[in-house]
């Protein structure tokens, strides 16, 4: 019996990359799951995706690397080439925002760095290796579509916020890495899609939550609702199906309308 299609997520032990590796386990793939520092959400994601599994043969194994540093982008990639037996798509979820939300004309150049190397240095030389060794070995993937590459962004790549600048030009930056793989990538049967994530109910906008209640309410997004982390999941699976077999490079936009332009 052939083995699923696997998927390496990163950022995935919890927010919305936990809800991607969890509606993918119940789709049947084998799903990476990558963290940073929290082994036990890790540890929570993998059993849950397991329980949802749908052949025995699913795999969920745990992978921990600082996505900053060279040495364990290599590591991740190895381990998940090694252990899914093969690897189908990578998803580049997994993101920080800045720990202090600091006005433009006072933003550090630590914070800085530190959102570049996580949300823009870190995915795109993941990104990297995994296309080389698909782009190399050759191999067929078990997508019936080819393999896969997604970027999640956010809204903040078009959107001003000017108490976390470094969040949005590192998103700003990643939408064009997402346009660059896919140039490169075409040719070789390998589709490239980012999607954009709207104003999102996760841990990391649970301290403004009071704020966007009311602003939501208001219209600031036009389905007056937050986006949830199965509403990525949902987008991550229909790529990951074949849904849009004559597009790469996309945006697909999650938010609830917010990118409208409305007068």
């Amino acid at each position: 019996m052939n083995s699923p299609a696997s998927v390496l997520v990163t950022g995935s032990s919890r927010g919305l990359g936990k809800g991607v590796a969890l509606q993918l386990a119940t789709a049947g793939y084998s799903v990476g799951i990558h963290y940073g520092s929290n082994v036990g959400a890790a540890q929570q994601t993998a059993a849950e995706c397991q329980a949802l599994a749908l052949s025995p043969e699913q795999r969920f194994p745990l992978f921990q690397a600082d996505l900053s540093k060279s040495q364990d982008r290599y590591t991740l990639i190895q381990s998940a080439f090694d252990q899914l037996d093969g690897l189908d798509a990578l998803v580049n979820n997994a993101g920080m925002a800045p720990r202090v939300r600091a006005d433009l004309l006072e933003m550090g150049e630590e914070s800085y760095e530190e959102l570049m190397q996580v949300n823009l240095k870190g995915p795109l030389f993941l990104s990297q290796q995994a296309s080389k060794r698909w782009v190399e070995e050759k191999k067929l993937s078990r997508l019936s579509t080819g393999f896969k590459l997604i970027f999640v962004t956010s809204i903040s790549s078009y959107t001003a916020s000017v108490n976390r600048g470094e969040y949005c030009i590192s998103k700003a930056g990643l939408s064009m890495v997402s346009q660059l793989f896919a140039t490169r990538l075409a040719a070789e049967g390998i589709q490239v899609v980012e999607i954009r994530p709207g104003i999102m109910q996760t841990d990391m906008t649970s301290g403004v939550k009071e704020k966007y209640d009311k602003l939501i309410e208001e219209g600031l997004v036009p389905q007056k609702r937050w986006g949830k982390p199965e509403d990525i999941a949902l987008a991550v699976k229909a790529i990951l199906q074949g849904a849009f077999p004559f597009s790469t490079g996309d945006v697909l936009n999650v938010d609830g309308g917010f990118h409208l332009q409305r007068l």
